[in-house]
């Protein structure tokens, strides 16, 4: 069935160039609660020699993980839209044959065309350039800031949709799906995830690793929209999402339809655990990032960056969340609710 949809995509890619070049892509992210607790958890992840620096400082990076979605929506940066996706099918469908960097890119396709079909793994791998230059430096602002940032981005490359130009199932009929898997599915289930990854890893070879998230998450693409399309096929509308008085689909504050709770209920359990992965994942990737910066940086000494009875007060907090962590919970992420509670 992906063969039929990768068909229809292919013909109704021609005829919606015009339209992409006049407006712009939307990418949502995986939510407030999906980002918050990826960064939260790339936090426990890391050894004891970043973590203590990282954990003084967690609310931060914690809250800044949605804030690459803010510049975006709250504050129109036109610049910021094209980092968190990248539509592999105009540039030829697969990871093998893309260009490894942007420049090259740019050389290969154009500039306007780059921004329209979204930049996101070279986007990781200029953050990753800049972090290690700021662990470099020691510059506490800059490496909190970039490393908050990378997260999102890291978080992002690990969504499925944010790989094709069907990011929202706009070609396949089925418009909403974007937030209903990255935002509503974590937010009815995700308190049951376990979110316990292994210890931060040095990365030998970031571009390779990068369009090897990228490749990935493509490949994820078949069973999330043929799953989700078949249920729609098999159920009326009023199966499918929350339907107000007058009849009509509900929606959230972000216009996204929300989807009723059975629905989503089976549509998660077929996908036998996918966002859980990628939510895993993306924990996984970040937290090896910021190590391999600090590690390609020479390991500066992160300690002195901070007073040592900072450190001391939070020691004790850093311990109990950490063996939360290994049960694979992560604590202490109050995010806003993007979606209405419906568990019945």
């Amino acid at each position: 069935m992906f063969t039929g949809i990768i068909s229809v995509m292919k013909q109704k890619i021609m005829s919606v160039c015009l339209l992409l070049f006049t407006t712009t892509p939307i990418a949502y992210g995986w939510g407030t609660w999906g980002h918050n607790h990826i960064n939260k958890g790339a936090v426990m992840a890391l050894p004891s020699e970043m973590g203590l620096f990282f954990y003084n400082h967690v609310d931060f990076i914690t809250e800044e993980s949605t804030v690459p979605d803010l510049r975006k929506y709250t504050l129109g940066d036109k610049n910021e839209n094209c980092r968190h996706y990248i539509d592999l099918e105009p540039y030829g469908y697969g990871t093998a044959s893309m260009p490894k960097t942007l420049s090259d890119a740019i050389a290969k396709y154009g500039i306007d065309s780059v921004n329209r079909y979204g930049i996101l793994p070279w986007y990781i791998q200029s953050m990753m350039d800049k972090l290690t230059e700021a662990f470099r430096n020691k510059r506490k602002t800059e490496i909190l800031l970039l490393a908050a940032d990378l997260g999102h981005y890291v978080g992002d490359a690990h969504v499925p949709l944010h790989t094709t130009i069907n990011h929202n199932g706009q070609f396949t009929g089925q418009q909403g799906i974007h937030a209903f898997w990255e935002s509503q599915l974590p937010e009815l289930f995700g308190r049951n995830y376990n979110l316990h990854t292994r210890q931060a890893r040095h990365l030998p070879d970031i571009e390779k690793t990068t369009w090897s998230i990228i490749d990935s998450s493509y490949r994820l693409l078949s069973k999330l929209l043929t799953t989700e399309k078949r249920m729609k096929d098999d159920n009326p509308e009023e199966k499918q999402y929350q339907i107000g008085s007058d009849g009509s689909i509900l929606k959230n504050k972000f216009n996204q339809p929300i989807h009723a709770y059975e629905y989503a209920h089976v549509y998660h359990e077929l996908l036998d655990g996918m966002v859980e992965q990628q939510m895993r994942n993306a924990i996984r990737f970040t937290a090896d990032l910021w190590y391999t910066s600090w590690i390609n940086a020479g390991k500066p000494d992160l300690n002195t960056l901070d007073n040592k009875s900072l450190t001391e007060r939070n020691l004790p907090y850093y311990n109990e969340d950490l063996k939360a962590w290994k049960k694979g919970k992560v604590r202490g992420c109050k995010a806003d609710k993007e979606f209405p509670s419906n568990h019945p």
